[in-house]
């Protein structure tokens, strides 16, 4: 069984109540590398029971913004996603789907972030990179 992050689940989700109404649980949150997952759900879904492109992109926005936030400059407040590129390369219909987001860029206006997703089997679900606005 997967041991969950209390305190970096508490953070997403009071940082970001829309986390919580989907059900993200944090597995790990450090300056270096901040994991997430997200339960597969009917009520997330899409026709033929698959993950919604949205929910994923909800699950990677969100691990990505706590990756840029713990990454922050000294002085600054938060941050705002700028811009996003999300490729999908496999549905989900089941289990739970892991967000894995690691820094490529930390600088004082803009951070860059990576994420990857991946299914329990450890396939590559998609693959996102996003731009966030240091404030």
């Amino acid at each position: 069984m997967t041991q969950l992050d209390e305190a970096g689940t508490a953070l997403f989700h009071q940082s970001m109540p829309f986390s919580e109404r989907l059900g993200i649980e944090v597995l790990e949150h450090s300056k270096d590398v901040v994991r997430a997952r997200l339960a597969w759900d009917a009520s997330l879904c899409t026709i033929g029971g698959v993950l919604h492109g949205g929910a994923l992109m909800a699950l990677a926005d969100s691990t990505g913004a706590v990756c840029a936030f713990l990454n922050l400059p000294e002085g600054a407040t938060g941050t705002s996603t700028i811009e996003s590129k999300t490729n999908f390369l496999r549905g989900v219909r089941e289990g739970h789907v892991t967000a894995t987001a690691r820094p490529l860029h930390a600088g004082r206006k803009v951070i860059v972030v990576e994420t990857e997703l991946h299914d329990d089997a450890g396939k590559l679900v998609a693959k996102v990179t996003q731009s966030q606005s240091v404030l």
